[in-house]
């Protein structure tokens, strides 16, 4: 069973190629970091603090390409945790059907924030577990 979780913090260096997003369990107190890359933290950076570009990102072309294909962002899904790397899928609705697109977790939390409201983020349980060492 998923459990939704929230990004609780973005963790920048400037002197280091690992940046760190932390997920919260949305309704709990269990939380893990995952190692990211510093273009996607500050893509996400800029998003939440609502900084805009001339033109668009990378992560802004997600998402213009999904509505402009009339394709609706659902959620976010980390779906495994193997050798030390998630795993996840950003979901989305085409004609009425749940399609799973596989993505780092980074980028498709990336395009979650981007979505308006921002799409919700979920862990299975299995992997939240191995994440926090239970």
């Amino acid at each position: 069973m998923p459990v939704q979780m929230e990004l609780a913090r973005l963790i920048l260096s400037e002197t280091s190629d690992e940046q760190y997003i932390i997920l919260k369990e949305k309704d709990g107190t269990r939380a893990f970091p995952i190692v990211i890359g510093s273009v996607e933290a500050f893509s996400i950076r800029r998003s939440l603090v609502g900084e805009s570009t001339p033109r668009p990102m990378t992560h802004d072309l997600v998402v213009n390409i999904l509505q402009e294909l009339r394709v609706e962002p659902v959620d976010v899904v980390i779906t495994e945790l193997r050798e030390h790397t998630y795993f996840a899928q950003l979901r989305v609705r085409q004609n009425g059907e749940l399609v799973a697109i596989d993505a780092r977790p980074s980028d498709a939390i990336a395009v979650a924030v981007r979505c308006n409201p921002p799409l919700p983020i979920f862990v299975d349980e299995g992997v939240l577990e191995q994440a926090i060492g239970g």
